[in-house]
């Protein structure tokens, strides 16, 4: 039967629109209950950690061989690295070593608007599969985790103190940082190691843990360049939170070394310490290989550009977060100082002024139009 050989009335719009949203609701229940019995999983590996007192029971590398183990028997799995199992007992022990943690998590599940489509859909069904799974003296899994991936509660439960409301993991990661997470301490750094003492001791002194960048605004997901774009245009205040005596000589600052050109991000030189610094800019958390990028364009600036009367130029890798062991580890064997710090409060420009305009909407619904004509036309003929 051919498509014309139909008559489409109200009545079949009202049956195919049903159609779909139940469709729609079963890859809901779906995807919300796969979610939910994965992080329940999550949460007791989590507890038998804890409880079992694995460590103390099996030895302090039982993370890793119980990681080796899983991955040896499920290596389509990607939830099983050491790294992934040790922030299941993180995530248990955030929690289960709260007070007032159960109370929180009842209240939150009663103030749900149960009127959402999406929450009267599974709702009911992770409150029952709740109570066939739980343990009587386990601390007990709320229901409410089902709605959350788990990417989003490693983030929490490793960086936030406030729950806001739902948003995408790298959305959280950046309004984490720049609202609620105050790092402490001071920028790690080689400093002590590879200048003298005098030096070490003014180098460390002008460096921050962490940058405040609350004087740029940048698009939800913003990439390096565009970061590097805002800081130089308010190079000034980049300067100002940099610290007095440093000058700013260029960004994207092309060396030639063998025949090929490379370009430092932002180079800039201290006159107190009389030195230059170069300084790399990641949108993303400190990586090790970041370190060895860093130490080529390090010993670099000191081949081409240091004159005699210059100390030696420093490194200062500025990310979005860093871990203090990978950067120590980084550090190894790297002879020219360096050091790796973090920033904060980039102000996320509103998601309004990321839409398009009203006439640029009207415009693509005009040329939405035309085509359909045009398609129209081409079928007549």
């Amino acid at each position: 039967m051919k498509s014309h050989d139909i008559n489409l009335d109200s009545d079949y719009i009202n049956w195919i629109h049903d159609v779909k949203q139940r469709y729609i609701s079963t890859q809901i229940k779906a995807a919300v209950k796969v979610n939910t019995e994965r992080l329940y999983f999550n949460w007791q590996l989590g507890r038998d950690l804890v409880e079992r007192k694995a460590e103390e029971k099996w030895g302090k590398g039982i993370v890793e061989q119980l990681s080796l183990d899983l991955q040896n028997e499920f290596p389509d799995e990607k939830g099983f690295s050491a790294r992934n199992l040790w922030n299941m007992k993180k995530w248990y022990l955030f929690y289960s070593s709260s007070d007032i943690f159960l109370e929180m998590a009842h209240t939150i599940e009663e103030s749900i608007d149960l009127n959402s489509l999406k929450l009267q859909q599974v709702g009911a069904e992770i409150s029952e599969n709740q109570k066939l799974h739980q343990a009587g003296a386990e601390i007990e899994f709320p229901a409410i985790f089902g709605f959350v991936l788990w990417r989003h509660h490693v983030e929490i439960v490793t960086k936030c103190k406030t729950i806001e409301e739902s948003w995408s993991r790298r959305t959280l990661v950046d309004c984490i940082k720049a609202n609620l997470y105050q790092s402490s301490g001071n920028a790690l750094t080689n400093f002590a190691e590879k200048l003298p003492a005098i030096q070490g001791k003014l180098a460390q002194e002008i460096v921050k843990d962490t940058y405040d960048f609350g004087f740029v605004s940048l698009p939800v997901g913003y990439d390096e360049e565009e970061l590097e774009d805002a800081l130089e245009q308010n190079i000034t205040r980049f300067l100002l939170e940099l610290g007095s005596g440093f000058a700013f000589i260029g960004r994207q600052k092309e060396i030639i070394v063998a025949g090929k050109t490379r370009k430092i991000d932002m180079l800039f030189y201290h006159i107190k310490l009389r030195c230059y610094v170069v300084v790399e800019l990641k949108a993303v958390s400190f990586e090790p290989e970041f370190a060895g990028k860093l130490n080529f364009y390090v010993n670099a600036v000191n081949e081409l550009m240091k004159s005699e009367s210059d100390n030696p130029t420093i490194g200062l890798l500025i990310c979005k977060d860093k871990d203090q062991t990978e950067v120590q580890w980084a550090f190894q064997g790297i002879k020219t100082p360096m050091g790796v710090a973090t920033y904060d409060n980039i102000r996320l420009q509103e998601i309004k002024s990321q839409l398009p305009s009203e006439e640029a909407i009207q415009k693509r619904l005009e040329q939405a139009e035309e085509e359909y004509i045009l398609k129209l036309k081409e079928k007549s003929k």
